[in-house]
Parts: structure tokens; sequence; C-alpha cells
């Protein structure tokens, strides 16, 4: 089939401007408030047909636990952003087969390699509201604790029914503070191979130079396939497994997008802060932002300082870096954001506003003044301990002492029934635990865990004695870190595995450094958890009153009414627009030229010869835009997304696939906490330049072929 872009449908122009961002990341089942609203926005898909999680589009969109993807082939192809598959490529990287700098591409499906450990595609079925199964036997004179056990036991026991289904991986999350509970059913395909990444020249171009900026000229995309075993089911990897056929997969458009157009996506959106009261919104910006931001700029700054000329530790840290960079600029652009918008003065102004309402009326004030009372007490003891936690929470990044943490604490869980372990530490979490700990042997290196153990250690002392756990400490210092790291056998990926089938005895019993410190961590560590459980559940049962009031204050005042993002599937909705702010006008698109306009031809912004000299010779095929007269690369849109979003499929009106969202611009990060029109916008990589560097650079005819492309 010959591919040739044209300009789709009547223009829109007139009408491109913040007056088309339309706010909210709506659950499917929510698609029939809004769908006239969607229709007159320009949609061609009956929005109805979004709320069918077993019909086209949505029966193609697919998780990947973190990032969002698509099926967009017959035969289990899935496209995400490259910085979503980044992990496997440094996987499966070392030095003499450097994919994070080359690409990869597999030229038929023997060739595809299995992504890093854990990867997963889960395919979603089912969302179902089980508000009453959830809330069932609580009661209001029940303590915290007694709150949070019913509620959990609930959970467990809608989880364990759905995954007597085979296959399936089903979760249970909480909307609207508690108001009301989804039950999330995937199915969970285990066998999920690394097909094709660009470069890094293209597919992260300009690093974190450009990371959250506008203009962008990054090629973010990437390709997994998923596996199953021969009868359909799910299976670990396997030389016998074969391709999962998808029931139905995305359309590539034959027709590109312009400015104005209709755009629409569906992903799983990580989380958002925007029904956070007043002082919760206070607390976060005030101590723990500017800290997490700190505390990640310095973590980088070691790793790069410890890595510095070692190719081989490069790769291995090279992901862990990329996130704490990622996350750090993020943190930076919301605080900007925040002063830049008044977040505090408006969050105060909203907060005002509903207490009035609130204390104006007899009957309201019966029914939620008591609730936020409650809420505003134990809001204020959980700010007191946030910024010790963060503290403490740095050693995390020390490996060696996690894993030992997880293993001994999967022991203790061992010896409970399965329906009474925690969350996470249940039969069904047994093969992501080992995936978890087998990723260590390519992500981890001896001399440099040491040093961030060392730097968390530093953080952690800062916390008051009493406040933190001063058994691991006096442990830790009675052993040394020579002792620790010297004596240790979890440095052994075969022996930190052979853990996870011991009992909780034989850790108690062991001479391994690591191990004891683990154990002698424990007590403190299951005290707090006993804590924070009580006030969960405290805070459970108010914040589910005070939302039913905002909820019922906002719709009074006409205000749109979708819960936080909470990592479940969501719809949302815009046009492809600029902006302009300020004195400052941005285009909604960006070219190849300009792409090589930046090109350096070293570090952040080194593209590959051959896509430079295509660009310069402007061999772009049929991939040009008619109403830009070359090769789009990135482009700008309204829809309203968060972390989570990546890999989401962009979908023209009438649902078929025109590129993938991957950013948002500094200023407009701030949406996580309050949306705004006129700021807020998102950066997609056109599928021209997806289809122009898979053809024309990377000669990736077998996947286009797949696709329908060629």
């Amino acid at each position: 089939m010959k591919f040739r872009f044209i300009a789709a449908g009547a223009s829109l122009l007139a009408l491109a401007g913040p007056a088309l961002a339309d706010e909210g990341m709506w659950l499917p089942s929510q698609m029939g408030e809004v769908a006239q609203k969607m229709k007159d926005a320009g949609a061609q898909v009956p929005p109805e047909q979004l709320a069918d999680l077993t019909k086209a589009p949505m029966n193609a969109i697919v998780s990947l636990g973190g990032c969002s993807a698509s099926f967009v082939s017959p035969e289990g192809l899935v496209v995400t952003n490259h910085h979503c598959v980044y992990g496997s490529i440094q996987y499966n990287s070392k030095p003499g087969q450097d994919y994070l700098t080359d690409g990869f591409l597999a030229k038929d499906k023997g060739a595809e390699l299995p992504a890093a450990p854990g990867t997963r595609i889960y395919v979603i079925e089912a969302l179902r509201n089980v508000t009453t199964d959830m809330l069932r036997g609580v009661t209001a004179k029940m303590t915290g604790r007694q709150r949070y056990d019913r509620i959990d036991a609930n959970r467990k026991t809608l989880i364990a029914t759905c995954e007597k289904q085979p296959n399936r991986r089903c979760d249970v999350r909480s909307y609207f503070g508690g108001e009301r509970y989804f039950l999330q059913q995937q199915l969970e395909i285990k066998d999920v191979r690394l097909v094709y990444a660009p470069a890094g020249g293209l597919g992260n171009f300009g690093g974190e130079t450009d990371n959250w900026q506008w203009p962008r000229h990054t090629g973010d995309f990437g390709f997994y396939r998923a596996y199953v075993a021969p009868d359909g089911s799910s299976a670990s990897f396997s030389k016998d497994n074969v391709p999962y056929k998808p029931k139905s997969w995305l359309t590539i458009a034959k027709e590109g997008l312009k400015e104005g157009d209709f755009v629409m996506l569906a992903g799983f959106p990580g989380n958002t802060n925007r029904w956070r009261m007043a002082s919760e919104t206070k607390a976060v910006f005030a101590d723990r932002y500017p800290l997490n931001q700190k505390l990640l700029s310095d973590y980088s700054d070691l790793v790069n300082k410890l890595t510095a000329g070692n190719q081989a530790a490069q790769i291995k840290y090279a992901s862990s870096v990329k996130g704490a960079d990622n996350t750090k600029k993020n943190l930076l652009g919301q605080m900007a954001g925040a002063d830049a918008i008044r977040l505090i003065e408006q969050k105060d102004a909203d907060d005002q506003a509903f207490r009035a309402w609130v204390a104006a009326d007899a009957k309201r004030q019966a029914a939620y003044g008591p609730a936020l009372a409650k809420l505003d007490a134990l809001l204020a003891a959980q700010d007191k301990r946030a910024v010790n936690d963060i503290h403490m929470g740095q050693m995390g990044r020390a490996q060696l002492l996690s894993a030992a943490s997880t293993l001994y604490r999967w022991a203790k869980e061992r010896e409970k029934p399965d329906a009474l372990r925690e969350a996470g530490f249940q039969d069904r979490d047994r093969t992501p635990r080992a995936e978890g700990l087998k990723q260590i042997e390519r992500r981890f290196d001896a001399g440099i865990d040491r040093k961030i153990m060392e730097w968390a250690l530093s953080h952690y002392r800062m916390v008051p004695a009493g406040e933190r756990n001063d058994a691991m400490l006096a442990k830790l210092d009675a052993l040394g870190l020579d002792k620790l790291y010297a004596e240790t056998g979890l440095t052994d990926t075969a022996t930190r595995l052979a853990w996870l089938d011991k009992p909780a005895a034989a850790f108690e019993a062991s001479t391994d450094p690591f191990i004891q410190l683990a154990v002698a961590a424990y007590p403190w560590s299951q005290k707090r958890l006993d804590e924070e459980k009580d006030e969960s559940g405290k805070l459970g049962e108010a914040q589910r009153t005070v939302m039913a009031g905002r909820m019922a204050f906002a719709r009074e005042q006409g205000k749109p009414v979708y819960p936080d993002a909470n990592s479940s599937l969501r719809v949302t909705y815009g046009h492809v627009t600029g902006r302009k702010q300020d004195g400052v006008t941005w285009s909604a698109f960006t070219t190849a030229e300009g792409m090589v306009a930046k090109h350096t031809g070293k570090g952040e912004f080194d593209a590959p010869d051959k896509a430079v000299e295509l660009i310069k010779a402007k061999d772009y095929g049929s991939y040009i835009a008619p109403e830009l007269g070359t090769l789009p690369v990135d482009y700008l849109t309204t829809v309203d997304i968060t972390g989570g979003n990546s890999g989401s499929a962009t979908l023209n009106a009438k649902g078929e696939f025109v590129g993938l969202a991957f950013d948002g611009t500094l200023d407009g990060v701030i949406s996580d906490w309050r949306f705004n029109p006129a700021i807020n916008r998102t950066i997609h990589v056109d599928h021209r330049y997806m289809l122009w560097v898979m053809d024309k650079v990377d000669g990736a005819t077998n996947l286009l072929k797949e696709m329908g492309v060629k």
C-alpha cells in the first residue's frame, strides 16, 4: 500500500486555542457524561463505544505496569515509548553490545530478545464498581485498624475470586478518597520480548536538556511483542511460545494530523493530586517536594561520579539515573508552576469556599463537619513525619539491603495463611518478587552500591533517635560496611533467589551480614506498619465522608467531577494546538529540519549520521505533512495526562493511530495539582516520523508490513 499523508478533515484553526483544552481523565464508565462534549469537539468514534472494554479501540489498549501501550498488529506487536522500553534495552546491553546507544531491531521474530525480568503486558478486560463489596462489614464504630483490616480483607477476597480465572491479574483501587472502589481485571502476559528501539540519538534525542521542554525533536517510541503458550495461556518465556493474538489492534492512520484536529487517547495515568486538601498541598510544596528534588539530584550526581569512565557501570545504572533525572526535573517544574499559577492561594480559596458551603447549612454541617475536623487533625499528624520518612526512604536505594529486607519479610509473611499476608507478599506475588531480585544482576555494582549506602545512611542518621529504626543502626554499626559487602552472598543471583524458599528461622540463624541486618530491622518496621494501618483506617473514614461533600459541592458549581488518576484506565481528549503566552508563540509541530539544527554530533544531541543525511537531502518519502511541506517530528495537544500515560496511543477522530504521548511541558506539569487550559500541553511523537525512522533510517520493513503500512 502506498503511504501518502494528507491533511485530514475540515480546518479547525479558527477554533484552536485554550478554549479547546478539555479537563478530565475520565473513567470509561463516565463516557456518557462527556459524550456530547466529545462529539461537539470532533469525535467520530461514538464516545459511548469507549465504555465497552471488549471492543475496539479500547481492547487494544494495554498497560506495562508503569507505562501505557497498545497493540498494532494481529501478531501481538505492542508500541509504546522508547523510555518505557528503556529498562529492557539497558538490561540487554553491555560493552560491545550497547543497544542504548545503537538501538536494536529484530529482523524476524527469532531475533527478538527477552525483556527485562518483571516486564508484563496487561490487557484490560473489565473495570467494575465494587464499592458495596469493599465496604461490606464496615461500620462507623470501628477503630482505624479494624476498618483497615475489614477493607483489606474484602479487597483480597475480591482479587482472589477474580484471579480464579487463569492468567488474570486483578486489583481493586480507591476512587474519590474511598467514596468508590473499582476492580480492574487484566489478562497478564508474562513473556514479553524486545522487538525494536531506535538509536538513543533518536529515541532520546535531547536527553535531559530537552526533557519537559518545547520545541522537542524526540522519536520516543519502541516496540515489544507479547507471547503466550501454544494453547493461548499466559506463560513465562519459552522458545515454544507463540505471538499473542489480540482481539483487536489499532489501525495506522493514512492521514496525518494538522493543527486544530481532534485527538483522544486512552491509557493508565499514574497519580494526580487535584482533590488534595489545601493543608496537604501546602505541606508538599513547602517541605516534601524541595527535599525530594534535592535528594534526587544528589543521588544522580553521585552515581554519575561513581560510574564516570566505566562504560559497564554506566550501562548498569543508566535506567536508575534516567528515572531520577526525569523526576527531579518534573519536581522543579511543579514547584515553579505552583508559584506561577498561585496554586496555594487557589487551593486555599477552594477550601474556604467548601467549608463555608458546609457551615451554611445545618444538615451539611452535621454530615460533613465532624469528618472535616477529624481529617484536618490526621493530616497534620501525617505531615509531621513526612520529612523524616523521606530521609529514611533513601536506604531503599541500597540494593542489597533492600533485597535482604524483602526476602526476610517474605519469609515472615509465609508463616501466615495466604489470605492474611500483606499485599505484595502473597503467593500471587512470588514470580514478580523473584524477577525483581533477578534484575539486580545487571543493575548492580558492589562498590557503587556501598557508596550509595553510605550516602543514604548520612540521611538516615539525620532523623532523631527514637523516630528511626535505632535497632537497625546499632546492628549496622556492630557489623560495619566492610563486613557487610565482603561477607554477603547476596551478590550472587542464585543465592539471592534461593532465600525465597527458606523459612524465617534460617534467616535468624544466618551469618550473612545483610540478612542479619534485615532481621534486626524487622521489628521496628512492623511496629511502624501497624501504626500506619491504624492511621490509614482513620484517614479513609474521614476522607470518604469529606469527598462525598466535596463532590456534591463541585456538581452544584457545575465543575467536572472525575477521580484523581490512580493507574487505572482513563480516557482523555483535546486538539492539536500550539500556545501563545506572554509574547512567546509555540507552533503545534516541530520538524526534521529543527532536529538537524539542534544536532551537534555529541552528547545528548547526537543523531545517527544516516538520519542527518536523509534530512539534509529532504528524503522524506511519503511521510511529508503537506501543510508543513516537510516531515513532522513532534506535536502539541491539549489532552489532559500525567505520568503513566507515557506510551499512550494518540488516536484521531476516527480512532486511528496517529502517534504516542510521551511528555508534558515543564510549566504545565503543575496540572498534576490543578488543570490550567492556558498552559496545559502534552507532547506527542508524530506517527509519520515514527514510520519514517522505521522505513528510511532503520529498515524495519518487517514491522511496517506487519502493521499494514507497507
